[in-house]
């Protein structure tokens, strides 16, 4: 089959793929925080002695819960801490990888000497804002990350502005770079899935590699709520049973529950999110491990899942009240129907039938329970593919289904992105009455 894209265009779709798909080890929103006290300690120059942090509702609401990795501890005080004792800003997402018990230790006792406070930042409309100021022996310094879990726009010491995106300046190496973005349509991301040169593509078995060794390392823990491993349980599959569909909701769901635990596991993220990544890959992967796809075959699924899952978040937004889950298994779901050498219509009929089901599903922030939102998520991505490879769809009178599919994308990122933003304001309401 003749490739459909020039060669610059299949650039443009690599290099945005390549940004997006990126390794991360904890949840991307509490180590974004930790990313921005890194770069605001180094600006410093020097341990702080003070923390202060103004966020987003949304970063706030997805920091709250989840477990930190390597610290047995929840929430963002103590990522905060570990950004100025051990972070390093040329980590990226995986900031925090040289934490250590005694930086742990360390963190606790700035928690405990009420050195870090934590705000929310007002007045602004991006929902993915993080703005952390440091103080030390009379000086400060400020850095704030805003779009993008590592897009820094502004870095300043003393007041002198180091680098800010309102002038123009160039972002130094430690941050993200960017790229063209390409227009995209679900046609477009299936035909270069199916049709792109092979050996440009290879660079999506690097996902599949960290992500099932995620779901392997959950199942030989105790993570969470242990979700995965209720789906690997000798008792359990005699409810469930050992089919191809337990064990691609198990797995995907282990990986989940190590992740939300605070596991020192570091997974491939898509589009900032460490459980989108692993949504849209390792079903692919265990579907394609259990019915004996070839290595091309695997590598054009979750090239077509990951490349799904950044198509729907281009309209949606980084963050909002509906659940990554609900994108990424539609992503996954569209890898399944190629494995089960489904056509384009059917991939099409697959997304219509997930978008019918799903949209709404919110999120209340990131935690162990994200895993049951997981579970729902991946299982209605096998029924999906099924229904369309037998010719069932969601018809365009039904509910918010149009015949065109890209569409029906847009109705679910307009009611994700601009419908449920009171939702998400209830959501934090609730959430920050218990504390």
């Amino acid at each position: 089959m003749d490739c459909k894209f020039t060669q610059q265009e299949r650039k443009d779709i690599i290099a945005l793929m390549n940004r997006e798909i990126v390794p991360a080890i904890g949840c991307t929103e509490p180590i974004a925080v930790a990313l921005c006290v890194a770069k605001a300690t180094e600006t410093l120059g020097c341990r702080p002695e003070r923390i202060e942090a103004r966020l987003s509702a949304n970063i706030l609401k997805n920091a709250m819960g989840v477990g930190i990795p390597g610290t047995g501890m929840t929430g963002l005080p103590i990522a905060m801490a570990l950004g100025a004792i051990v972070g390093r800003s040329e980590y990226g997402l995986e900031v925090l990888k040289d934490a250590d018990a005694a930086a742990v230790e360390e963190g606790k006792r700035m928690i405990d000497e009420k050195r870090i406070a934590v705000d929310l930042k007002y007045n602004i409309s991006e929902k993915l804002y993080i703005e952390i100021e440091v103080f030390a022996g009379g000086a400060n310094a400020i850095a704030i990350i805003s779009g993008g879990h590592t897009h820094f726009i502004h870095v300043s010491r003393c007041g002198e502005v180091i680098f800010s995106a309102e002038n123009g300046a160039t972002e130094s190496a430690a941050t993200a770079t960017e790229v063209r973005e390409p227009e995209l349509t679900l046609r477009k991301v299936w035909d270069f899935a199916t049709t792109a040169p092979l050996d440009e593509l290879r660079f999506i078995l690097e996902a599949r590699r960290l992500n099932m060794a995620a779901a392997h390392s959950s199942l030989a823990g105790d993570y969470g709520h242990a979700i995965g491993k209720l789906f690997r349980a000798e008792s359990e599959r005699n409810i469930m049973g050992d089919t191809l569909h337990c064990q691609i909701v198990g797995m995907t769901t282990a990986a989940c529950d190590a992740r939300m635990a605070g596991a020192m596991i570091p997974v491939m993220s898509n589009s900032g999110s460490g459980n989108q990544g692993l949504t849209s890959t390792v079903p692919v992967v265990v579907y394609a491990e259990q019915t004996g796809a070839n290595e091309e075959q695997i590598i054009r699924a979750l090239i077509l899942s990951n490349l799904t899952v950044i198509y729907i978040k281009q309209s949606l937004g980084r963050l909002s009240a509906l659940c990554g889950c609900v994108v990424a298994a539609t992503g996954s779901c569209c890898g399944i129907t190629y494995l089960m050498n489904g056509t384009y219509d059917e991939c099409a009929a697959a997304v219509k039938n997930m978008i019918a089901n799903l949209t709404g599903m919110i999120c209340d922030g990131a935690k162990p329970s994200c895993a049951l939102k997981c579970a729902s998520g991946v299982s209605m991505a096998v029924l999906s593919a099924l229904m369309a490879k037998n010719g069932r769809c969601v018809k365009s009178v039904e509910g918010i289904i149009d015949d065109d599919v890209d569409k029906s994308i847009r109705n679910l990122t307009d009611i994700g992105r601009d419908a449920m933003v009171h939702t998400d304001a209830m959501i934090l309401r609730i959430m920050t009455s218990k504390c």
